[in-house]
């Protein structure tokens, strides 16, 4: 019987099954091509006790993250984010030569570069191997570990407690959410801040964001199950911010318990969204699953037609989000020659499931493709503004997520 994670409750409804796909970032080399793939059930579900919205834990972090082939500092927009929010948190919290900053799941050093730029003492905690040897490559302390209550100790004994803990785009990639969260409070000052970025529910519902979940995605938050999520490690949530990023975020600010103090109005705010959205109940929930269908009808309708008129179709990027979308919707290279990315790590292996080759970006260049996939759809504004130069031979993307769009780009 599945238990929610968070409650333990049994009380687990269906919001969307996407059937069974592989790990998102288990991309194959050319010698797997010829052996099986393991597959694992996508049935996203929400506990009507808590209302936390969770899939099953069928695998195991380590399994994703000991090797890992994200790095996040492919994306300059990103790049970007992590160095405003650096700047605004030293002013925020004062931040100087005399306070430290923890970044938990701090992948490349993406974001305590900037960090170690201000001199301020950091240090990051990463459990992937190559990419925390990326970070340290790059100057930036990391610790390879996976969070818990123990490795929050040990770094807090060793290090001191931290004035600031980041801890971006990972608290839906951990099963054990009561853990990692005390590890969090392990790790921060009695009178320090912890801001955490995670991907909002609500606009994941309204926007048909479908292609975000996936197996290392373990939950999905609102601003209402997130106060219960951080309670449960012994902090409380003081403020929240709604971000664009992901396709729209939360940055959640917390503090332990003891030294919150009330919450901001900002918090009441989204509560009453996520209220009036009927997330709180099970309304918000029923037709997600109808628009999800259309996504998949809509884009194989425009595959289909295009490849009967001889047209030409690659992607651009390959995220772990594509290969959801990939999955669901059945799309082969018959319909999708090949897809590019700017990692190298990427290069010349293929993606799970669908078996699509992942090549450099200049190949499209070379080829002057019909149409582009964009498939890390979150950075809309940034891959127009790199793909504009498919108006030379009047190519055009295709966005596909919240609906299908085509775009004629122009320099």
């Amino acid at each position: 019987m599945t238990r929610c994670r968070l409650c333990g409750s049994t009380a687990l409804e269906s919001v969307v099954d996407l059937g069974a796909t592989p790990p998102c970032e288990s991309f194959l080399a050319a010698e797997q091509l010829d052996a099986p793939e393991q597959t694992y059930p996508l049935h996203l579900r929400v506990c009507t006790d808590c209302r936390l919205a969770q899939i099953p834990p069928l695998i195991t972090p380590e399994e994703t993250f000991s090797e890992y082939a994200y790095f996040s500092s492919y994306s300059s927009s990103w790049v970007e984010h992590a160095r405003v929010f650096v700047e605004d948190a030293a002013a925020r919290l004062g931040l100087g030569e005399d306070s430290f900053v923890v970044e938990v799941a701090s992948n490349d050093g993406y974001l305590l570069r900037h960090v170690v730029d201000r001199g301020i003492r950091c240090l990051g905690v990463e459990p992937s191997v190559n990419v925390g040897a990326a970070a340290r490559e790059a100057g930036v302390p990391t610790h390879t570990a996976f969070l818990s209550p123990e490795t929050g100790a040990e770094v807090r004994a060793e290090h001191g407690p931290a004035d600031l803990v980041v801890a971006n785009n990972v608290y839906a990639h951990i099963p054990d959410v009561i853990g990692f969260t005390k590890g969090l409070r392990a790790l921060v000052a009695d009178d320090g801040w912890v801001s955490i970025e995670v991907q909002h529910l609500l606009t994941l519902i309204e926007e048909n964001q479908y292609d975000t979940i996936y197996h290392e995605h373990f939950q999905y938050y609102t601003v209402a199950s997130a106060i219960r999520a951080l309670a449960s490690g012994g902090l409380a949530l003081v403020d929240v911010e709604l971000l664009p990023t992901h396709g729209g975020s939360l940055r959640l600010w917390a503090r332990p318990e003891e030294t919150a103090g009330e919450p901001s109005r900002r918090v009441a705010d989204v509560l009453a969204r996520e209220k009036a959205a009927g997330l709180q109940e099970l309304s918000g929930y029923t037709e997600f699953s109808a628009r999800v269908a259309k996504v998949r009808r809509d884009l194989l309708r425009f595959l289909v037609e295009a490849a009967e008129e001889g047209k030409t179709v690659v992607g651009y990027g390959a995220p772990g989000k594509g290969n959801t979308l990939l999955n669901h919707c059945g799309i082969r290279p018959d319909l999708l020659a090949y897809t590019v990315d700017r990692n190298p790590y990427k290069h010349g292996r293929y993606t799970p499931g669908t078996r699509i080759p992942i090549l450099p970006p200049e190949r499209i260049a070379a080829d002057r493709p019909d149409y582009v996939l964009v498939l890390p759809w979150n950075l809309r504004a940034e891959l127009t503004e790199q793909l504009a130069y498919v108006h030379e031979w009047g190519g055009r993307l295709v966005f596909p997520i919240p609906e299908l769009s085509i775009v004629e780009v122009s320099r």
